[in-house]
């Protein structure tokens, strides 16, 4: 074997390892980071999810809201790449309790019962206006002593919630996406998608957060601002409501 030869061989052999320790590096890190987003998720392989549906309280039949259909498709798109499996069930048809398996809810509490039984167990610092009839204060949010309106298409708020029960460490968290509007639900699971990543790394396993839809007459469910992490307000009670006085007058 004469020096150009060798030196090809050589050449294609070089090739040949860096290409096979390129992709092993590649796949390590790829791995590395689905085990990180199944942790953060709690959807190890082949694990098993509950995806809670909450309806429209606009029809007058049972149904889910457009909008709330595309949150729920990009939940089930999030689930899949985990390699998890999601069960779907409706709102008033989820009597079990939480913990043994991821839970993804969607939806305020007056369309969703089982926001509102997560919301009295978990986070009793925030109250909900549930209110069907028009007013100023319709779908406001109270976290402790703030109180958040909305002014529908411009400014709409909704809590983003990563919750576990109690201390055990093997519980399975619930994810809660608590919007003023269907539009808001939309786009608390597009903000998580985008950034549980960065969620993970500051918030770690259970959060509260506040989070502004801007526009979403022109911009749809793309632009969020983070308001505040409420954690510890959200689940600090709140205050009891003063009892009414009973005037009595002199006869």
């Amino acid at each position: 074997m004469n020096d150009d030869v060798r030196n090809i061989v050589l050449g294609v052999a070089a090739a040949g390892i860096s290409a096979a320790l390129g992709w092993l590096a590649r796949t390590f890190l790829w791995k590395r980071k689905l085990r990180r987003k199944q942790a953060f998720f709690g959807l190890p392989e082949n694990s098993e999810s509950l995806l809670v549906v909450n309806r429209d309280p606009a029809a007058t039949e049972p149904a889910v809201h457009r909008f709330d259909v595309y949150a729920l498709l990009e939940l089930s798109a999030l689930i899949k790449s985990c390699g998890a499996h999601l069960h779907v069930v409706t709102q008033d048809s989820a009597h079990q309790g939480f913990g043994e398996r991821t839970e993804f809810c969607v939806g305020g509490p007056g369309s969703n019962r089982r926001m509102m039984a997560h919301m009295a167990a978990m986070l009793p610092g925030v109250r909900v206006n549930i209110d069907a009839e028009p007013g100023p204060d319709r779908g406001a949010f109270q976290i402790g002593d703030e109180r958040y309106r909305m002014d529908p298409g411009i400014t709409e708020y909704v809590l983003l919630a990563r919750l576990t029960a109690g201390d055990r460490r093997e519980a399975r968290p619930v994810f809660l996406f608590c919007g003023q509007r269907a539009i808001t639900n939309q786009a608390a699971t597009r903000y998580l998608a985008r950034n549980h990543e960065r969620l993970a790394r500051k918030y770690g396993d259970s959060f509260v957060l506040l989070l502004k839809v801007i526009n979403s007459q022109a911009y749809g469910p793309d632009v969020v601002e983070l308001v505040e992490d409420v954690t510890r307000t959200a689940q600090t009670p709140l205050p009891a409501p003063a009892a009414p006085r009973n005037s009595h007058r002199a006869s």
